[in-house]
């Protein structure tokens, strides 16, 4: 399936891509075969079964919020993040659920949204079924999405489609499906990664459309940041902790003449861009999936690095760097996964450090071999990097692997900016490693909450 900048980057709301904007889209679609279909006004009761990573993560990561929002009718990316504690207490509140936001159904949340812990459909570990009855109890519609990561969302149909490697419904000028066959094509068409996949992005979109999308995504980003240097209190889910962007910021702002006693006080504000939007994801605030939500702090840290701090820094660099950082994305997406469930946080911050890094070196000058090496560095030194969130939450261990993760990728654009872009590891060999690294991790340390820090750290 051919991939656009923006299946990598979409507009949502935290804190989960593969738990809370996936559901949210499974649901969407789960209405739209209603309407199809045209069966909404047939349907007596709903109700939607939680399996595997959705299960057992599913309250920390606001799954069960999200399918019930989603059911609404409200979309990841237009949903007012600020409405939806309202959106949860009227359905609490009236035991009533407004399908499609105008078709009344019972809807208690213990009966209705079932989560079936230890149990996973056979297809991917993030599985949902949906099933809508008539008033005589039978079933009208059953459904079974798999949420694949990054807010990707695949029907039971579609992921064996996938497997089965269907031809693909739009023709792109310069098709690649592995690191080797994307530089080549760039040494071959005398491009820049960015330069390729712009012209391959316009096989979706105009010129016109293509610019907006892009000041959008860079827009939602920069606003998210600003956002989080300003909100205060402490994060919801019952750890208590307290936001420290803000008092990050202020510290910042108040003393800049730091920066001229040390030269790593840059190291500081990159942390705080990383902190801020991942205390928004946490509170279920309006950020990018980049490529996950997990892991959306890291691509706007090292951007807004970039646009702050990099001398000569453009509105032009910074489509670059969403286009260059897509293309890296892609890699993962096609041969590996980004899905936290399958191959740990390896595939989340790793692949977003990794991002970044290729992005990072292109807008400072990288030749396409350098941007390659960067890439494969920010992955190498994050294979088998585990994803065992306390609490079932994108707080601890996440926010602060955001920052690690942003700080990692810039150190690998430099290294690869101070080399000629020979190097002994491709970034398809990095890939494929970091792919088998996921199938032999235990499932524990694949977003269950049964290992690492979430068992050996006391949640309250």
């Amino acid at each position: 399936m051919p991939l656009s900048i923006f299946d990598l980057y979409k507009v949502g709301v935290g804190p989960s891509s593969s738990h809370t904007v996936g559901p949210m889209v499974a649901a969407n679609r789960f209405l739209d075969t209603l309407k199809e279909q045209q069966l909404i006004d047939q349907v007596a009761n709903v109700k939607v079964a939680l399996y595997g990573s959705l299960a057992m993560t599913g309250v920390g990561h606001a799954t069960d919020v999200a399918t019930m929002v989603g059911l609404l009718g409200e979309a990841p990316s237009s949903v007012d993040p600020d409405m939806i504690p309202q959106y949860i207490r009227e359905i609490e509140q009236q035991g009533m659920l407004n399908l499609a936001g105008s078709h009344p159904v019972p809807f208690i949340k213990s009966e209705h949204l079932p989560f079936h812990f230890g149990e996973s459909l056979p297809k991917h570990p993030n599985g949902m079924r949906f099933f809508a009855y008539d008033t005589a109890g039978v079933i009208l519609l059953d459904a079974i999405y798999y949420s694949v990561g990054g807010g990707f969302v695949l029907s039971d149909a579609e992921i064996d489609m996938q497997s089965a490697k269907a031809e693909p419904s739009v023709k792109l000028p310069y098709h690649f499906d592995n690191g080797e066959q994307l530089l080549e094509l760039c040494e071959s068409n005398n491009m820049s990664i960015a330069e390729l996949v712009l012209k391959n992005e316009l096989a979706f979109h105009d010129q016109d459309t293509l610019v907006a999308k892009l000041r959008q995504i860079w827009g939602v980003m920069d606003a998210c940041i600003k956002r989080g240097c300003s909100e205060t209190g402490n994060l919801p889910g019952g750890l208590d902790l307290k936001r420290r962007a803000p008092v990050l910021y202020q510290e910042l702002q108040n003393h800049p003449e730091a920066a001229l006693k040390d030269q790593l006080t840059v190291m500081d504000w990159v942390n705080l861009f990383a902190i801020a939007v991942n205390e928004e994801n946490a509170a279920g605030g309006r950020v990018v999936t980049a490529p996950t939500n997990g892991a959306a702090g890291v691509i706007p840290a090292v951007l807004a690095y970039y646009d702050r701090f990099v001398s000569g820094s453009s509105e032009q660099g910074i489509f670059d760097f969403l286009a260059t950082s897509a293309a890296i994305g892609m890699l993962y997406k096609k041969n590996a996964s980004i899905s936290a469930a399958e191959v740990g946080c390896q595939g989340e911050i790793g692949v977003a450090c990794s991002m970044a890094a290729g992005a990072l070196c292109a807008v400072m000058g990288g030749t396409v071999s350098q941007v390659e090496n960067a890439a494969e560095i920010g992955m190498e030194h994050n294979l088998g990097l585990t994803c065992d969130p306390i609490a079932g939450l994108v707080q601890v261990p996440c926010i602060e692997r955001n920052t690690m993760g942003a700080v990692k990728a810039i150190n690998a654009a430099r290294l690869a900016l101070r080399g000629d872009g020979m190097h002994h590891v491709s970034l398809d060999s990095v890939i494929e490693t970091m792919r088998q690294t996921g199938l032999d991790m235990q499932d524990k340390y694949k977003e269950t909450s049964q290992g690492g820090l979430a068992v050996n750290v006391v949640a309250c």
